[in-house]
């Protein structure tokens, strides 16, 4: 996909590597500045972009956090230039130690509820202002699958991502006569480090294939997909879209693919 993003500024949260890497990316190779933020580092990323001519510069900044979210975006605004697109990408999950709700602990369900609901609040809620005022912009939110449908063992990331995709609706709804657009998108088992750890490596296979049974295409998503989606919705082709969940899932939440 080739779209015409140049000149424009986007604000890519948790784009060190995996999803938010490739869709900061997907971005920068059509012509958009990023500003690439993550917890800890996010330079490689920047190095990667500037290997194929873009501009990147790295924000680092806890999306949990009110106050760093704030300073980040008036840093970016002041340094770069005016956000045009922001990506809300930076996520938590719980990890391996997966209970049900009756023994979810508190500090975790406070932790994931941070950075992917507050998260996402505090940094459209930083960027909508100056967006109203120039009566243009998009904001795009990662949901996940597990936003349109529940999933066992995950209580407070399924809650945080219905949020999420709720969230963006309501935030479109508020800001769309000004010609701001605010999108989500909803991926599904996407190929990232994290989930090659947790169900795609070698030890792990009776599980991947039972994940793969739920999946209509048979196989799990790359990056790339999420990023395509991404660069889509951000383009003047998506000039028409606001209020709208993307789900990116191989058709996991279309049913399960079986023969009953």
């Amino acid at each position: 996909m080739k779209v015409d993003l140049t000149g424009r500024v986007a604000l890519v949260t948790g784009a060190a590597a995996g999803i938010g890497r490739s869709i900061a990316l997907a971005l920068a190779k059509n012509g958009a500045r990023i500003a690439v933020n993550d917890i800890v580092t996010g330079e490689r990323t920047c190095e990667e972009i500037r290997e194929q001519d873009g501009e990147a510069k790295f924000y680092q900044a806890d999306v949990s956090s009110v106050a760093a979210v704030n300073a980040m975006v008036v840093a970016v605004e002041r340094e770069i230039g005016p956000i045009a697109v922001l990506v809300n990408n930076a996520g938590v999950n719980i990890g391996t130690n997966r209970v049900p709700t009756d023994q979810f602990p508190d500090e975790e369900w406070h932790r994931i509820i941070r950075v992917d609901l507050d998260g996402v609040f505090y940094c459209a809620r930083a960027v909508s202002a100056a967006m109203i005022k120039r009566r243009k912009g998009v904001i795009i939110n990662i949901g996940s699958a597990f936003g349109v449908v529940p999933a066992r063992l995950q209580c407070a990331f399924t809650a945080a991502k219905a949020g999420v995709l709720n969230f963006t609706k309501s935030h479109a709804l508020e800001v769309g006569k000004y010609g701001v657009r605010v999108n989500a998108i909803a991926p599904g088992s996407i190929l990232t480090e994290g989930t090659r750890s947790l169900f795609y490596n070698p030890e792990s296979k009776q599980k991947a294939d039972s994940l793969i049974s739920h999946i209509p295409l048979g196989r799990p998503g790359e990056p790339e997909d999420i990023a395509a989606a991404a660069l889509f919705l951000a383009s003047d082709d998506a000039s028409y879209v606001t209020g709208h969940v993307l789900v990116v899932d191989g058709g996991w939440t279309a049913g399960f693919a079986r023969d009953w």
